[in-house]
């Protein structure tokens, strides 16, 4: 799946005036649709604005819990420092 193809499949879920993931990683990409697969089930109302990198970190914008997007952001640095 590439990065417009990832955005459209979770439009519904991103909020309104917002661009979604903006990180273009096939490994990123297949992570962020397992999880939030597995997300929605726990929390049905799930919605995500933005997932970006900022200042060498990344940034998880989401109504999830803090810790939910704090792990996600992490783990997507590790995926995105595997890389270099």
């Amino acid at each position: 799946m590439i990065l417009n193809e990832f955005n459209k499949k979770w439009k519904t879920r991103i909020e309104h005036r917002f661009s979604g993931l903006e990180i273009d990683n096939s490994k990123v990409i297949e992570y962020l649709d397992k999880e939030f697969t597995k997300h929605i089930k726990h929390q049905t109302n799930f919605e995500f604005s933005q997932i970006k990198t900022k200042f060498s970190s990344v940034c998880v914008y989401a109504n999830a819990s803090f810790e939910q997007c704090r792990q996600w952001g992490l783990d997507i640095e590790k995926i995105l420092n595997e890389r270099k």
